[in-house]
């Protein structure tokens, strides 16, 4: 956190607005849903659905079981978050490098060729300077079919990341039957 101030020493941030706030809960609890689904196809180790109250994002991590190489320079946190290989999914309210609501997804450690990748939807694509990609928000909400225009990002992101990081999927990945009776991979 760039300032960081004790809550109950704040004064700076003390402004309240209940219609907003009721508002920010009821988006995280349908993309809490969608997180969910997308969690439950996965057999490896994986995060529950969580908020990070510093950055305010909902989010969800699925690990490949593989160590990851050292980060040079990272503190102990940073160390331990990225110990092993991980592909991540989430959504934030924005912030400086990026001023508006949207989805995210990152591969760490990042694979050659992940940012040329081709995702679904279309309106997805690669933040350089965030080394992440991203779908705004609005896309989503506005979409006919919201959860599933999320949950095409979701898997597109995981599958594009696993690939290219030769992911075990078949044994980290579960067969999600489809509507029509067969079976496809998560």
């Amino acid at each position: 956190m760039q300032h960081p101030i004790r809550c109950d020493e704040d004064e700076a941030h003390s402004s309240y607005d209940p219609v907003f706030a009721h508002r920010f809960w009821h988006i995280l609890v349908q993309i809490d849903k969608v997180f969910k689904e997308f969690r439950s196809s996965f057999l490896g180790k994986c995060s529950p659905v969580h908020f990070f109250w510093g950055s305010f994002d909902l989010a969800v991590t699925r690990f490949s079981g593989r160590r990851a190489p050292e980060r040079p320079g990272a503190d102990r946190i940073t160390r331990e978050a990225y110990s092993h290989e991980v592909i991540s999914c989430g959504f934030w309210p924005g912030d400086e490098t990026f001023p508006e609501p949207a989805f995210y997804s990152y591969t760490a450690p990042e694979p050659a060729g992940l940012k040329e990748v081709a995702l679904r939807p279309s309106p997805a694509f690669y933040h350089p300077t965030m080394g992440e990609f991203l779908l705004r928000y609005d896309h989503v909400r506005s979409a006919d079919a919201p959860e599933q225009v999320l949950m095409e990002f979701l898997q597109s992101t995981y599958e594009a990341g696993a690939q290219l990081s030769q992911w075990d999927r078949e044994a980290l990945e579960r067969k999600v039957p489809s509507g029509d009776g067969t079976h496809s991979k998560s």
